[in-house]
């Protein structure tokens, strides 16, 4: 069973039009830095502030104290706090916000999604209208297994990824309750409610 980033994230198409609408999602974030510089070659240079590989539209607010690592993609009124961390190939869609103290590394994170302060997204696409409440974190990496590579439960079958870093697939209008944990491979489908403190482990591997 294949699985389409498109099945749980509607807009992917319309926009990541630079990406393959038939990409796995672990491909797609193992790949993420060089694929962000492709398109950042697309992009009109006069809508955004360029510096070093990182691309912030005018109409985006980046606090002072915010770190983001090249190569990065901030789009139109996105808010990216102080003490955040982008890193590793980040691109945030249109109206996102990333809280104070958060950590993103190598996502795509879709429009009108919210991060509140002290979460870890690692390696993950993140649809529209996602809210992670404060604490969330999204592992992606199993340290305490022998077995590094991660493998992802979908329809009573487990995928093999061929990586060892990936976090999640989580689908459009989620909502992750604060201090939650989704264990790598984990997929959401939209409108999935997670609660608070939940554990989040699809036990594959």
């Amino acid at each position: 069973m294949p699985l389409r980033i498109h099945d749980y994230v509607a807009a992917f198409r319309e926009r990541c039009p630079f990406l393959d609408p038939m990409i796995e999602p672990w491909k797609l974030t193992s790949d993420l830095s060089r694929l962000i510089e492709r398109f950042a070659a697309s992009l009109e240079p006069s809508a955004f502030r360029a510096s070093a590989g990182v691309l912030v539209h005018h109409e985006a607010t980046i606090e002072p104290g915010a770190i983001i690592k090249s190569p990065a993609i901030i789009s139109a009124a996105c808010f990216v706090a102080s003490t955040a961390y982008l890193r590793g190939g980040v691109l945030l869609d249109r109206g996102v916000t990333i809280g104070p103290a958060c950590e993103v590394k190598s996502t795509i994170v879709l429009d009108s999604s919210r991060l509140a302060h002290l979460c870890f997204v690692g390696d993950s696409v993140l649809g529209s209208d996602v809210n992670l409440e404060a604490g969330v974190v999204v592992a992606n990496h199993f340290n305490e297994r022998p077995e590094q590579e991660i493998t992802v439960r979908l329809g009573g079958q487990s995928l093999r990824t061929g990586v060892a870093n990936f976090g999640a697939l989580i689908g459009d209008h989620s909502r992750i309750g604060a201090n939650a944990v989704l264990s790598p491979g984990t997929v959401l489908a939209p409108h999935t409610v997670i609660a608070r403190l939940e554990l989040v482990d699809q036990g594959a591997g």
